[in-house]
């Protein structure tokens, strides 16, 4: 093994090897490819209202985020095609299905659909449609426990797309989160295109990762589409920013291999992207990764595919037996106050 894979197994955690945190993390992502396809199936029989937003090719950055942080002690802000990073952070994935289908059990209690889910007392905020906001909500979120005195190791990590960050909620986080040295992780997915623009039209300078420099944090630049490369770069940056060297950006360069939503075709992606370098299937890569250097057998990946296509379709069938809210029943108020709402 090489002997970069070995340091980063202790920049990644002491509590387990770099092989285990790779079949770890190649696990979410097998997780999530085989949950979004069947979301994109019940999508397209018209079992799922509203729209799903799936991660094809971003799989590999996003679980590597997700499996270098502690559910119930970091924060972790996903963006809309982070069910990989979702599932790696401790995510069910009947919260998935279940918000999807609109389970009344679900953790939004049915009342708001597809990636606008989270469990914000276990430091998982749901997402905001805005979607640079986001990397404000966990600067926020860290503010805030260090005034109250529960920092203790904390993390907080947002994943954006190349066309959040060009949102001004997005540069203003930063600002903040740097001026302050917030123990911030911010991954920066540059998947081409912020829905159909592509790069050229949305920034001028000649790699994101720049940014880094005038935002006065630490850069790393990550290849998307390679599980071992994300995880170490990925891994290397949750430590800087767990041992106080405050803000960090991530910048993974990779192609967004479906649209911007199932409703989208994806028609302006030339011919050509797709067939160059990041237009790699990061699943793809990652399998022969593991096959070839020996952390995974044949045999061992069989049975992971069976098992993961086992427990979606239990997932998905558990969440369409549930009953949906009822409004004569409802008793949510919109105020997070209960004091403060009107009386009847």
């Amino acid at each position: 093994m090489p002997q970069v894979e070995t340091d980063n197994a202790e920049a990644a955690t002491t509590a387990e090897s770099w092989e285990d945190h790779v079949r770890r993390t190649f696990r979410a992502m097998l997780m999530s490819r085989t949950l979004e396809s069947k979301l994109a199936s019940l999508y397209k029989a018209g079992k799922i209202v509203g729209g799903v937003y799936i991660g094809p090719g971003q799989e590999a950055v996003s679980a590597s985020l997700g499996s270098c942080l502690s559910w119930g002690r970091d924060i972790f802000a996903a963006l809309i095609r982070d069910q990989a990073g979702r599932t790696a952070f401790g995510e069910p994935i009947l919260d998935a299905t279940r918000t999807y289908l609109g389970s009344i059990r679900g953790p939004m209690g049915g009342r708001d659909g597809n990636v606008h889910r989270g469990r914000p007392g276990e430091g998982y905020p749901a997402m905001i449609s805005h979607l640079g906001s986001m990397v404000s909500v966990v600067a926020g979120m860290l503010l805030a426990r260090r005034l109250q005195g529960r920092m203790g190791g904390v993390v907080g990590a947002a994943s954006v797309g190349d066309g959040a960050s060009s949102t001004g909620s997005f540069h203003e986080a930063i600002n903040l989160a740097a001026v302050e040295r917030l123990p911030l992780v911010v991954l920066l997915v540059n998947n081409q295109f912020a829905y159909s623009t592509p790069n050229d039209r949305q920034f001028a300078c000649r790699r994101l990762v720049d940014r880094a420099i005038g935002y006065g944090v630490e850069g790393h630049e990550a290849d998307g589409t390679d599980l071992l490369d994300s995880l170490q770069v990925v891994s290397r940056a949750v430590q800087r920013a767990r041992e106080g060297h405050g803000t960090q950006l991530v910048v993974a360069d990779l192609l967004r291999l479906s649209g911007h939503g199932e409703h989208d075709d994806a028609f302006y992606v030339p011919e050509e992207l797709k067939h160059s370098h990041v237009g790699r299937d990061c699943m793809e890569v990652a399998e022969k990764q593991l096959l070839d250097s020996g952390m995974l057998t044949t045999t061992e990946l069989a049975q992971w595919k069976r098992e993961t296509a086992e427990e979606v379709q239990a997932a998905v069938a558990n969440a369409q037996q549930e009953p949906p809210p009822d409004p004569y029943r409802e008793e949510w108020k919109a105020l997070s106050t209960p004091g403060l709402a009107a009386q009847p």
